[in-house]
């Protein structure tokens, strides 16, 4: 999968988020026009307070059937498209283009 970085105990992935999205999912991965791969994802929260943030960090853990401590948002909690890090098996991330 080319829309990340393996390292060695996890992975980062961008994602770009939506929030207010009438629902929690993933709709799989797109394209910037800068040629960068990112996961794109709603949440049904708003953005305030950080728990746009938090219900993503939820949606993550959920999908990759982890829990929440593993999956880190590392940079952009203040922007759309974050920098997310995920402690585990690089292997296990094939999950997130599957759940749409």
């Amino acid at each position: 999968m080319a829309a990340g970085a393996a390292r060695n105990t996890g992975f980062r992935f961008a994602v770009r988020l939506t929030p207010k999205g009438g629902r929690d999912g993933l709709d799989g991965w797109a394209q910037g026009p800068d040629g960068k791969h990112y996961l794109k994802a709603r949440v049904s929260v708003p953005p305030e307070d950080g728990k746009a943030n938090e219900a993503l960090v939820r949606l993550l853990a959920k999908t990759l059937g982890i829990g929440t401590s593993k999956v880190r948002i590392v940079s952009g909690t203040a922007s759309r498209v974050k920098m997310i890090e995920v402690e585990g098996d690089p292997s296990r991330l094939a999950a997130l283009g599957e759940h749409s």
